[in-house]
């Protein structure tokens, strides 16, 4: 059996319960042997992140740091340009050649899929575990003859090849946002468990100064 990569992107600005309690439960369903947490640099499809690149690493590795097979992966604040993940998945399988990546993503961002830079490639490269929720129904693009027949609700298709399925894995919907986030800390509000207490400690820390 090949080692299951879970790949979760994001701007994590910052980091907060609705990524880190969504990337566990993937972890767990899909029986992932790790999750690599990473942040863009440049967010193609968004405004930028307002924290800095070190301040957004700095509080993952903090958030993550006591939970065994969660990873900070620095390589999108490492690289020039735009943060397209068809390049970090390519530069992921020259590391990691051996192990089945596991993109994962929410149905807001597989809704869009086609839109992506070289999207059609991502499937060459690895399996998307979209999540779900009850009573949600799949956006327009899963009728696309390029995705609809790698669409599946069984886990064990992640083992039978290293790339190419789409999982549609059901998680715990948290309505917790990083702009939430944000918005409370300007106001001088609490953000007590809306993120890890030491992620709200740093945070509030830099927003009193």
């Amino acid at each position: 059996m090949h080692k299951l990569i879970g790949i979760f992107g994001g701007t994590f600005d910052p980091v907060h319960y609705g990524h880190l309690r969504t990337a566990l439960e993937i972890m767990q369903a899909a029986k992932l042997d790790e999750v690599r947490f990473i942040p863009n640099r440049y967010p193609p499809h968004r405004e930028p992140p307002l924290l800095n690149d070190q301040q957004r690493a700095e509080l993952v590795q903090l958030a993550i740091a006591d939970m065994p097979g969660f990873v900070l992966d620095r390589r999108e604040l490492q690289r020039e340009g735009p943060s397209y993940m068809v390049d970090t998945l390519n530069s992921l399988k020259a590391d990691e050649a051996d192990c089945a990546l596991c993109l994962i993503m929410g149905m807001d961002a597989f809704a869009g899929l086609t839109r992506w830079h070289r999207w059609q490639r991502l499937f060459e490269l690895a399996h998307l575990i979209v999540m779900t929720r009850p009573g949600v129904d799949l956006p327009e693009c899963a009728q696309q003859a390029e995705i609809q027949p790698r669409l599946t609700d069984d886990v064990c298709h992640l083992q039978q090849g290293t790339e190419g399925q789409i999982l549609l894995q059901s998680v715990t919907q948290l309505d917790i946002s990083a702009s939430l986030i944000r918005q409370q800390l300007s106001m001088q509000r609490s953000t007590r468990f809306l993120l890890p207490d030491v992620v709200r400690e740093k945070l509030e820390q830099a927003y009193a100064r």
